[in-house]
Formats: C-alpha cells, sequence, structure tokens
C-alpha cells in the first residue's frame, strides 16, 4: 500500500469513532449498560448475520462500508420475520440463531471473490459529521421531548403509550390484539415491535427505553448512513455519501413561516417529531433504503448476464432480498410499500420501452408488492379502511385551520388563503425533484430516476388527494422524503469536481433567503382583521424567499460562467431553501404536546410494574380509567359531566404492566376510526360493547360477587386496577378481593 493510501485509510479509521462516541453520548442520560448493550446486540445479532446475508444474496455493492450498512438495515428485515415465529412457538430469543444462519449461508452458498473499492477517507469522514449533528440533537433536543420519569413522565401525549403498550404486546403474544380492549384483532403495523420486543428479550432494557430512545436514536442513525449507502450506489460515486447524510439530516420542508418548526405537521425529515414518537414512520424508512438499493441492482443487471447458473442464482438471491424486505414493509407501515410501488409502473414501461420487450424483473417486483400488501390489507389490516377517504385539498384545510385557531370570527379567510397556503406546502414538498434535473444515470437504460421521481411526486399527489381526521395521510409525504433526498443527491452527485465551487455558495444562499424571510412579517394571525393581512403573512414569506434566490442566482451565475453551472447554482440554492428550518428547529424544537394533567395515575407506572412481576403474561386486568383525562365526577359506567366528553385514548397500562386489559381506552381501533369523520368522533364515540363497559365498570363502582365472578370466569380478568380520582373505591371490594398493592392514587386487587 502506499504512503498515500495508508495515510487515507488511516483518515477514515480516525473518523469512525465519531459513531460509537456518538451513540453513547446521545444516551447518556441512561445507565451505561443500556447503550454498550444494545450496540453488543446490534453488532453480533443484527449487524453482522445481515452484512453477511446481504452480501451472500445481493452479490454485494463492491463497497464493503456501504454492504455494512445496507447490510445491517437487512438484518432488521430478517430479525422482524424471525421473531414472530419465535413468540408464536414461545421461543422468543429465536433471533439469536441469526449468526449461526449466516455461518451456515457462508459455508453453503461460498461468494464469488470480488476485489471490494476501497472508500474514500473524505466520504467517511464527512457521513461522520452528520452523526455527529444527529447525536448533538440527540442530546439537546430528542432525548428531552419524551419523559421517562418523574413528574413528567405522568403526562405523556397520547401516541407514546399507545407505542409502548404495542410493544408490550408483541413482547408477550404473537397474533397480537389490542392489549388495551382485549379479544379485539390488532389491525395495525406492527413490524417495527417485533425489533424492540426482540431486543428487550435479548438486552434486558425496558421497553419504555427501547421504545422512546434507544430504537429511535438508533433508526436516525441508520436513517443518515443509509441515504449515504444507497446514495453511493445509485450515482457510483463516493461524493453521494456525504451529500446524502447531511441532506438527510438537514434538509427537511420549505415552511416558510416561523411558526411551522413547531409543529409536527410540517417536518418530515428524520429529525422530526413524526420520526420520534412513531416507531413504525422510522422503521420504514429504514428498511425502504435497503430496498431501493437492491431494486438498483436488480433492474440495472445487464439481461446478457441472466446466462449461467451462477448468475441466475445471484439473480435469485437478489429477489429473495427484495422479497423479505417487501413483506416487512407491507405491515411496517401502510404509507409506506405504496410510495414505493406507484415507481415500479414507470419503470417497468420505460424498460419495456426501451428495450423494445416486456421487462420482466420489474414485473416480478410489482408482483411481489401486490402480494405482500394485498396480504396486509386483507390479513392484517381486515380491509379496514381506518377513516381514510377522497378528499381533495382536505390535507391543506386541516393545517391552515390549526394555524388559524384564535383569529377573529369576523375575518373572512378567502380562498386565496388557501391557494397561497397550498402551493407554499406543495412547493415545499416538491423542492427536492429538482435534483432531477442534474441526474447523470451511471448505466444505459437506468429506470432508478424514473422510479424515484415518479414514486415522489406520486407520494405528494396522494397527502394532498386523500385525508384522514388524524391527518395519516401527510405519511405518504413524509415516506417520499427520503425519495426526495436521494433525488437531490443524485443530482448534486453528477456534478463535476469544480462546479461544487459555485453550488456551496448557492445551498448558502438558498439557507440565507428562507431564514431571512421567516422573519420578515411583522405582527401574528391571530392579530389581522381582513384577508389582505391574512394573503400577505402567507405569501410574504415564499415571494421573498424565491426573489432573493432568483437574484442570487443570477449572480452566482455570472460569476462561474457556464451552461450546466447555472442549472447546478439554481438547483442548490432551491434544495438550500429547506434547510433553514431544520437549523432553527435545533433551537425551538416542536413538542409531542403532551398533556397538562396528569393522564397516567400518580403511583400508576408502579403498581402496573407489581402486575408485571406478579403475573403470567396471559393474565387480564380490568380498570376503571377509560379517559385520556379522568372526568371530575365521573360516576362510573363511562359516564361522565355533561361539561366533560371521555377522551378514550387512554393506553398506558398495559404498556407497562405489560398484560392485556378487558377496557382501558378505545381510541386508535378499526371499530373506533372506521365509521368516524372527524378526530372528534374517532376519540369520543362510546365504547360499542356497552353491556361489557357496565360490567367492567360495575366492579369499581358497586362490586358484588356476582359480578366478580362474571369478570373471572366470563372475560378471564384476574387483576382489578382502581384509581381513586375516578371514583371513591367501595369498602366492598377489599372484602370481595384481595388488595395487593397501593400506590398513589391506585389500588390493585387480586381475584382469586
Amino acid at each position: 500500500m502506499s504512503k498515500g493510501g495508508r495515510a487515507a485509510v488511516i483518515a477514515a479509521l480516525a473518523s469512525v469513532p465519531v459513531l460509537p462516541l456518538g451513540w453513547f453520548a446521545g444516551l447518556q442520560a441512561q445507565d451505561a449498560w443500556i447503550p454498550a448493550a444494545y450496540l453488543g446486540y446490534l453488532l453480533v445479532v443484527i449487524a453482522i448475520p445481515g452484512t453477511l446475508f446481504w452480501r451472500r444474496l445481493t452479490g454485494g455493492t463492491g463497497w464493503f462500508a456501504v454492504d455494512a450498512v445496507l447490510g445491517t438495515t437487512f438484518g432488521l428485515a430478517c430479525e422482524a420475520l424471525i421473531y414472530p415465529l419465535g413468540r408464536w412457538l414461545d421461543i422468543p430469543l429465536l433471533a439469536l440463531v441469526m449468526p449461526a444462519l449466516a455461518f451456515g449461508m457462508v459455508i453453503g452458498l461460498p461468494r464469488r471473490k470480488e476485489s471490494d473499492r476501497p472508500t474514500p477517507w473524505w466520504a467517511v469522514a464527512g457521513v461522520m459529521v452528520s452523526v455527529g449533528v444527529v447525536s448533538a440533537w440527540f442530546i439537546r433536543v430528542g432525548s428531552r421531548l419524551i419523559a421517562l420519569d418523574g413528574p413528567a413522565a405522568l403526562r405523556p401525549n397520547s401516541d407514546s403509550p399507545f407505542q409502548l403498550s404495542l410493544a408490550a404486546e408483541l413482547t408477550h403474544h404473537f397474533p397480537p390484539q389490542v392489549p388495551y380492549v382485549a379479544g379485539e384483532p390488532l389491525t395495525y403495523h406492527w413490524m417495527v415491535y417485533n425489533h424492540i420486543a426482540s431486543a428487550h428479550w435479548i438486552t434486558g432494557i425496558e421497553l419504555d427505553v427501547l421504545t422512546q430512545r434507544v430504537v429511535p436514536f438508533a433508526f436516525m442513525l441508520l436513517t443518515a448512513m443509509g441515504a449515504a449507502a444507497v446514495g453511493m450506489v445509485l450515482t457510483g460515486r463516493a461524493v453521494a455519501a456525504p451529500i446524502a447524510a447531511a441532506l438527510t439530516v438537514m434538509a427537511g420542508d420549505l415552511a416558510p413561516w416561523s411558526w411551522t418548526t413547531t409543529n409536527t405537521l410540517y417536518n418530515d425529515g428524520p429529525l422530526s417529531m413524526g420520526q420520534l414518537i412513531s416507531p413504525t414512520q422510522a422503521f420504514s424508512t429504514v428498511l425502504m433504503l435497503p430496498l431501493i438499493a437492491v431494486t438498483a441492482l436488480i433492474l440495472r443487471r445487464p439481461p446478457g448476464r441472466r446466462r449461467g447458473g451462477q448468475s441466475r442464482s445471484r439473480l435469485a438471491g437478489l429477489f429473495v432480498a427484495a422479497a423479505v424486505l417487501i413483506a416487512v414493509l407491507s405491515i411496517s407501515k401502510a404509507t409506506a410499500l405504496p410510495v414505493y410501488a406507484a415507481g415500479l409502473p414507470a419503470a417497468w414501461i420505460y424498460l419495456s420501452v426501451r428495450g423494445r420487450r416486456i421487462n420482466l424483473r420489474a414485473l416480478v417486483l410489482a408482483v411481489l408488492v401486490v402480494i405482500c400488501y394485498g396480504f396486509n390489507y386483507l390479513v392484517i389490516l381486515r380491509a379496514e379502511s381506518q377513516g381514510m377517504t377522497v378528499k381533495p385539498a382536505g390535507t391543506f384545510r386541516s393545517m391552515l385551520q390549526t394555524m388559524l385557531t384564535g383569529i377573529s370570527p369576523d375575518v373572512q379567510q378567502g380562498p386565496s388563503v388557501l391557494v397561497i397556503f397550498s402551493a407554499a406546502i406543495v412547493i415545499g414538498w416538491l423542492m427536492p425533484v429538482v435534483g432531477a434535473l442534474l441526474i447523470r444515470r451511471r448505466v444505459p437504460r437506468d429506470p432508478m430516476a424514473v422510479l424515484l421521481v415518479f414514486a415522489f411526486v406520486l407520494a405528494i399527489a396522494a397527502a394532498s388527494i386523500l385525508y384522514h381526521f388524524s391527518q395519516s395521510q401527510v405519511f405518504f409525504a413524509r415516506n417520499a422524503f427520503i425519495y426526495g433526498v436521494l433525488i437531490a443527491t443524485w443530482g448534486l452527485s453528477s456534478l463535476e469536481r469544480r462546479r461544487y465551487y459555485a453550488v456551496a455558495p448557492a445551498l448558502a444562499l438558498g439557507v440565507a433567503a428562507i431564514y431571512y424571510a421567516r422573519s420578515r412579517p411583522h405582527g401574528l394571525i391571530r392579530d389581522c382583521r381582513d384577508t389582505s393581512c391574512l394573503d400577505r403573512i402567507f405569501a410574504e414569506p415564499l415571494v421573498v424567499a424565491l426573489i432573493i434566490v432568483a437574484v442570487g442566482t443570477v449572480v452566482l451565475g455570472l460569476v462561474f460562467r457556464s451552461g450546466r453551472t447555472w442549472a447546478a447554482i439554481a438547483v442548490a440554492a432551491l434544495v438550500g431553501l429547506t434547510v433553514s428550518p431544520t437549523i432553527v428547529s435545533l433551537q425551538k424544537f416542536a413538542t409531542p404536546g403532551g398533556s397538562t394533567y396528569e393522564s397516567i395515575a400518580p403511583g400508576g407506572i408502579e403498581a402496573a410494574r407489581f402486575i408485571r412481576r406478579q403475573s403470567g403474561p396471559d393474565d387480564l386486568i380490568a380498570t376503571n380509567i377509560h379517559c385520556h383525562r379522568p372526568p371530575a365526577g365521573t360516576s362510573g359506567g363511562g359516564l361522565s359531566l355533561p361539561d366533560e366528553r371521555c377522551h378514550s385514548g387512554s393506553f398506558w397500562i398495559p404498556g407497562y404492566a405489560e398484560r392485556r386489559v378487558l377496557v382501558e381506552g378505545w381510541a386508535y381501533t378499526a371499530k373506533a376510526n372506521s365509521h368516524a369523520y372527524t378526530s372528534a368522533e374517532a376519540l369520543y364515540s362510546p365504547f360499542w360493547d356497552q353491556e361489557k363497559l357496565r360490567i367492567n365498570d360495575a366492579a369499581f363502582t358497586a362490586p358484588t360477587r356476582e359480578g366478580l365472578d362474571t369478570l373471572r370466569t366470563k372475560y378471564g380478568v384476574r387483576w382489578l386496577f382502581a384509581d381513586s380520582r375516578i371514583n371513591p373505591i367501595p369498602e366492598e371490594l377489599g372484602k370481595l378481593a384481595e388488595l395487593r398493592f397501593q400506590s398513589g392514587t391506585v389500588s390493585v386487587y387480586q381475584l382469586r
């Protein structure tokens, strides 16, 4: 090895410790054994076997570093398929066989020796800079948003306990049910909870720490590194790695209004609330990256190489890898696989027309998608719509309405406000697609640019046309985010080295333009007294930013005179417009909207964990807690004061007890969602089985021997979880059931 080569290797290795250092620093608030245990598990059970699986099945990408990152994400997909089988067979540690399976694959499927290209030190170092940014953000912001202990832990939003309860359900049961309404099938995407449950069994880390700290942080890091790896696969250039990682972390939405950094609806990147409190969203992003990479390897493979046994075996391995990823993605996030599927027909048509014959590879991928997503829709989701409807512009009307909260009802909004607002959102969503103007394809008839662009644009169309009362349709745009990053990365990576001297100031121009424009409007929306005021507040930042970019592009274009440089400057400046909101969010970030009241009963976490220690996984709990906010003066039976409605989003007992509850809340279920047209209808609707609810609540208001026997024999209840904030606990209950534990306002009784 030459002296220069040694120096490059040393420089690259010197930057790699940023990853473990950032990992431990990001989780410094936890006991040191927690990040160490998860890291060891990730390396031994997931990363090493996953990399061996990936390289044997796909033949590798030509860069070991790229294969290691994509192999780790592929290992997560393999674990998500293996764990349910183990849980069903009552072998929850079954994922531990992955290292042995990988060793067997190495022996049984020897890999053809091909030399890997070295990854330049500056590319590795560039990616590590983005890793450092993620770690710094998590230390300062991400690790502080959701409290794990102390008084703040009793005031979460409804989403965090919901995620925790599903993780607990998959930890102990398969097939899963709704853990807070026992007996209801779980018609929800649950693949990520297989990973959380498996990690819990193998490492011993508490589920709440995994769900709300360790796993989100790991997925953020894997998203940045995975985007860098796929960028290199698509472009064939190492420069794509630092560009993709940086755009993944720093780019986002246009969001030209200063107040949008504190609202979860307008931030779609990995450093956003959507990624932090939605493990399903984060997991689907992580798995989409190796699927895009393996799709590129399949569709780019020259047809002539199909001849020969080894070549056919390699193609079969590629399809096996794709099938695994598609199968897991189909049950990871309902909005993820449709985004990928939207690009496949375009790629198939492009390849068939260019090749003058039906392209079977794209067709096989499409068939796999149809089979897997069909299984998900018919078997997992049970053909439930969950409230999703076609309502063009409903997304923007709902978003705008949240912004106009507090404005005088006398102010006429006018149609122009909605048009301006919608245009700004859509322009921001579509901004990364301008990178396609710079793309230079690696291989003849390369369909990947077509696939990415069509998938990206059609996902934005879906987010604009479909509507869900809880804004679930926005996740189409969130799943498309990584496609936009890859499109912009591919375009910027196609430039010649000398043109980067023009691109850097152009990016800075875009950042400065949107930052200045966001600070321009004076006054608040609620202070407006007419439509023209609203028009100005919504339109001015966007117009100002675009004017600055246009003028700056002309100036920079005159300085760096070249036809292609003009296009590069314009694209870089427009992409730069999406960066400033992300930078601002590092200082003023959206919060998860935790309640101002104690939605978790004081002492409730300790009481739930007491039940976990004293019971079996099939024990059932009955409780008088049904509402996210227990109404003052509740009289039992699900009834509350006339001026207070029951927000049925209480899910925390099964999350901490890791046991199912007969009836706690009933929001976020198929029965509550499918017949609702508004969020209020889904959250405040009455329980559908009033007889069961009556028998349940009578145990805490007017207990009788017959009533408790019915709970025990008919429904299988073994534990009573009573919160005195809901109603005074009758003395008779202590005579009919054994009081086992008291903490705060909670009493735990056992039925014998």
